[in-house]
């Protein structure tokens, strides 16, 4: 169902482009919204990513690979809107105020998950988040991250039973 969407959005419909991110749109805002954790920055990363997704759809090579590449996209969204927000000191003062210089997680997660997602690295935290929330698998992971399938699958397995181990 999915695969007949992406080709006809691939031909340059526009309605089956809309019908894909509406599949997709409550993953992307919440990816973006762990990353950046601020309601209005996700907003806004989601909509650079999907006009870029739409601006250049006719570049997916493969249907399959559609999830990996609009969560590549997004990563590179929130990858420049943390840049952009670090890149003044009064930025950079409001997120170390607000918490999230060391855990990129919104604050409607329990106080717990919080904590034990800050007990890891950066790309362990993407990992556990491309995964868990967007729902993508080691292999498109592995194409977004450029790491092996394998080493996400060992990356993931490890990060979590950090997380478990933390809270308990």
């Amino acid at each position: 169902m999915d695969e007949k969407l992406i080709k006809e959005a691939i031909a340059g419909s526009k309605e089956a482009f809309c019908s894909l991110y509406g599949k997709y749109k409550d993953r992307l805002y919440r990816y973006a919204l762990y990353r950046l954790n601020d309601p209005t920055e996700a907003e806004d990363a989601v909509s650079e990513c999907v006009l870029a997704a739409w601006q250049s759809i006719g570049s997916l090579r493969s249907e399959k690979a559609f999830g990996s590449w609009i969560f590549r996209i997004l990563s590179n969204c929130c990858a420049s809107r943390i840049k952009e927000m670090i890149g003044t000191r009064e930025n950079l003062e409001r997120i170390y105020n607000s918490g999230a210089g060391n855990a990129t997680v919104p604050a409607s997660l329990s106080v717990e998950l919080a904590e034990a997602l800050s007990q890891l690295k950066e790309e362990e935290r993407d990992i556990v988040l491309l995964s868990i929330i967007g729902g993508l698998s080691s292999t498109e992971i592995s194409a977004l991250t450029g790491l092996a399938s394998g080493s996400v699958r060992s990356k993931l397995s490890r990060s979590l039973a950090k997380m478990r181990e933390f809270l308990s």
